[in-house]
């Protein structure tokens, strides 16, 4: 807990002493939730105007390369032509790709198609009529990372894969929704369950959200799927991702030989969204948006 002499400054940032700042939320509000076993989380992850500013503005290349990309990403194209076109543009705006290199991974995004969960590796596979893809995106700028994905429908889709991406965007706008400040994270996946459980598909458990922008991943974990037990409470200023992946058949994956794609395991199709977001004092904003 944020234990400070009442006229210390506030440990959030903002300059106020802290008896005018966060004493009564502290001692009204989370000494309640912790006293009752849910975890608070550390000040390292609030985050203050000028840090949530930063991420806003690595947020606008991310967003500009996926919206870019719904011009390019067509039947034909080869997925390391899409990392190309990622790599130039994050350059040409003064950022850093944050996948690229990142514990080995060999490309600047990720692009994961059919029943590639996530973590797709560009390379010469072209794209085909009826393909669903997703993109994801991580931008650093001056140091701070946004992180996004969206799916690209290829041709003449089937109604059962189309179905698959509007659930999952569904998904993820739900779990968003779900966010109130003050309340476990847990409530995201609760929220996304219930809607994959509806259509009879499966809530992908391997992977999961992420805090994000001081670090290219940090706490929170946000998990998509009803979990057991007290999750981390969420807190004004507090950054992170909703990304569930929704899979048509079991929620089950296998990662490939590269060590890095991770496919569905019953070889099903798979979908994913994702935004960035900043908890508010009364929601949260998409930063991604």
């Amino acid at each position: 807990m944020y234990r400070l002499s009442r006229n210390d400054k506030c440990w959030c940032g903002s300059g106020k002493k802290y008896k005018q700042c966060h004493e009564r939320t502290d001692e009204k509000i989370l000494m309640p939730l912790k006293r009752a076993g849910y975890p608070i989380p550390p000040r390292r992850l609030i985050l203050n105007a000028e840090q949530i500013e930063g991420i806003r503005k690595s947020a606008e290349i991310t967003v500009g390369i996926l919206d870019r990309l719904g011009d390019i990403v067509a039947e034909g194209i080869e997925t390391r032509e899409i990392d190309d076109f990622v790599s130039k543009y994050t350059a040409e705006h003064g950022a850093v790709a944050a996948p690229l290199n990142y514990k080995g991974f060999p490309k600047s995004c990720c692009t994961s198609i059919n029943n590639i969960i996530c973590h797709g590796i560009p390379d010469s596979t072209k794209l085909k009529d009826g393909d669903i893809i997703n993109i994801d995106i991580t931008t650093i700028l001056d140091g701070y990372y946004s992180d996004s994905s969206r799916m690209y429908m290829i041709g003449n889709v089937s109604e059962e894969a189309k179905k698959l991406v509007e659930v999952t965007k569904e998904c993820m706008y739900a779990g968003i929704d779900a966010i109130k400040p003050y309340e476990p994270v847990g409530v995201i996946g609760c929220t996304i369950q219930d809607i994959a459980d509806k259509h009879g598909y499966g809530v992908v458990r391997d992977l999961c959200g992420h805090g994000v922008g001081l670090r290219f991943h940090d706490d929170p974990y946000v998990e998509h799927y009803r979990q057991r037990g007290r999750t981390m409470i969420m807190m004004p200023g507090m950054v992170f991702t909703v990304e569930p992946m929704i899979n048509q058949g079991t929620w089950r994956g296998r990662t490939l030989d590269d060590g890095w794609t991770f496919v569905t395991e019953d070889n099903m199709l798979s979908a994913q969204w994702e935004h960035t977001v900043v908890v508010t004092e009364t929601g949260c904003e998409i930063l991604t948006k």
